[in-house]
């Protein structure tokens, strides 16, 4: 099914929009979170919680540690997310995007990130290859999602660009920030906290989002 509803064909072309690129990443991101369900059945239950601002300072302890540990692999580390618009209801997962200049140096990057306490999986997006990283390795007893996720990837490369430009539209329109997280609350509430219907519906309105977005920026 998720095949089906997921549709691969973007992996041909490289300027495919990145609404659908949004899209395979969530998939992974279910497949994911699938594994961990064998060991936790906790984890299928979707927690938001209120804006805390200890969120930023664990993204910059996070980018501290990638920046050291990486030893110049790394070009550029950016805070991305709900985790990263102040104020907004989030999952309590900080999501961090590091960039690399050259797709070569993705795995050496993403074997020094594993030796932080994160691990990797693969994302199956083959037109713009980012490696999603999870900490911690495994999940503790009653824990429902980790703590940190980290999407590396080259710097610049249409899904870099894209979770850039939807944060700072977030960021900088507080009523469409707002209005994000109604739309949150509302899918959270139809699911009963379901991690797959609300990640799925979710989706739907941020690919949209995402296409609003591209649409006005393109007409500046």
């Amino acid at each position: 099914m998720w095949n089906v509803l997921f549709t691969r064909v973007v992996a041909l072309n490289r300027s495919a929009p990145v609404s659908l690129l949004y899209k395979e990443l969530l998939f992974s991101r279910l497949k994911a979170d699938r594994v961990r369900r064998m060991v936790n059945r906790d984890s299928t239950l979707v927690r938001l919680m209120h804006y805390d601002p200890r969120w930023r300072q664990e993204y910059k302890q996070t980018r501290s540690s990638l920046l050291y540990a990486c030893e110049g692999w790394l070009s550029a580390v950016e805070h991305v997310g709900s985790t990263a618009i102040p104020g907004m209801i989030a999952q309590p997962t900080v999501d961090v995007l590091a960039g690399v200049k050259h797709e070569d140096e993705l795995q050496e990057a993403a074997i020094r990130i594993e030796g932080l306490n994160f691990v990797s999986g693969s994302t199956d997006l083959e037109f713009a290859p980012p490696i999603l990283l999870t900490k911690p390795r495994h999940l503790l007893e009653g824990q429902q999602e980790p703590t940190h996720r980290v999407y590396l990837t080259i710097e610049g490369s249409p899904l870099w660009l894209s979770m850039i430009t939807l944060r700072d539209y977030l960021r900088r329109l507080p009523e469409a920030a707002l209005h994000y997280e109604e739309v949150k609350m509302l899918h959270w509430k139809r699911s009963q906290g379901d991690r797959e219907q609300y990640e799925v519906a979710k989706s739907s309105y941020l690919t949209h989002l995402i296409d609003q977005v591209q649409t006005s920026n393109d007409t500046l």
